[in-house]
């Protein structure tokens, strides 16, 4: 009859000692949770950054339109006008006005340098066009402005605004996606880190059940270790993450597609999910590798 240890079910020493407390294994779970989780700060930053940015450009965009005058030198002034006055008695226009060439020349600058002659090129005139929460019907609008002004052309921003909307939400689903890849990897990659901890120490855990311990306090022995290392790993390659997050360029220092790839607000504490997420992935992934294992030892 096996002789039965009472004092193994609340020793944590002991527990500490059935699991190797350094080695391949250890640094492999820990190596694991931390790269995981700081790719994961990354993808959950892709994520909300996307959300906003569809967001933006699809409320921002919704909301303006653009009138273009092309038309001879001598008659750009009196087809302007006109079309302004068009615009100011359309149903649904906010408001309208012509953009000056100071600010034609910021929507260039980021194409064609600092250092555009813009005084030189024949510029079409550009009219900003802002809608009520309304809108306007547009083909009324463009049979209108035709017969006042024949050398304005209406873009209401449908033809690329819908996909610089699908691109950004399609950014965000893979987002999601590569959250869940890394879930899988870290739980694929520590259950084979206690696969092969515990085919290593199977000549302890016969031992073990010798003496009386049943597999249920074995297999828990294992499940504590694997999941404090997934923890502490994660933790650490969350914190190197979020510093990371943090020295990314922001909104004011650069203006390219990538403007606001970060967190703002309350998004700071997502990221801090991560670590907990991850303990329960070790614990889980722990648990399945040990029920196997120590069945196949028997």
């Amino acid at each position: 009859m096996a002789l039965s240890l009472p004092f193994l079910k609340t020793d944590t020493t002991i527990h500490d000692r059935i699991v190797p407390p350094s080695g391949f294994t250890a640094r492999l779970t820990i190596l694991t949770a931390g790269a995981m989780a700081f790719l994961a700060v990354f993808a959950l930053t892709l994520s909300l950054a996307t959300g906003r940015l569809a967001e933006r450009w699809g409320g921002e965009l919704a909301r303006s339109s653009t009138v273009r005058i092309s038309a001879p030198s001598d008659q750009v002034a009196a087809q302007t006008q006109a079309a302004l006055d068009v615009l100011a008695t359309t149903p649904g226009v906010q408001s309208a006005r012509a953009l000056d060439s100071e600010e034609e020349r910021a929507l260039l600058e980021p194409w064609f340098g600092p250092s555009l002659p813009i005084d030189t090129l024949p510029l079409p005139v550009l009219i900003e066009v802002i809608e009520t929460s309304d809108g306007y019907d547009a083909e009324g609008l463009r049979l209108r402005l035709a017969g006042e002004a024949p050398g304005a052309v209406l873009d209401d921003h449908t033809r690329w605004r819908k996909p610089l909307v699908v691109a950004a939400n399609r950014l965000r689903f893979l987002g999601v996606i590569c959250l869940i890849l890394i879930t899988g990897v870290t739980a694929a990659m520590i259950t084979l880190a206690a696969n092969a901890a515990l085919a290593a120490n199977g000549q302890v855990i016969r031992v073990l059940r010798l003496v009386g311990a049943k597999d249920s306090y074995i297999a828990s022995a294992f499940i504590r270790q694997f999941t404090l290392r997934g923890l502490s790993g994660a933790l650490i390659g969350t914190v190197m993450g979020l510093i990371s997050v943090a020295l990314l360029p922001n909104t004011q220092a650069s203006g390219g597609f990538l403007t606001g790839l970060g967190f703002q607000g309350f998004e700071w504490l997502w990221p801090f999910v991560i670590p907990p997420f991850a303990a329960a992935v070790s614990f889980f992934a722990t648990r399945f590798a040990a029920n196997r294992t120590l069945k196949r030892l028997m």
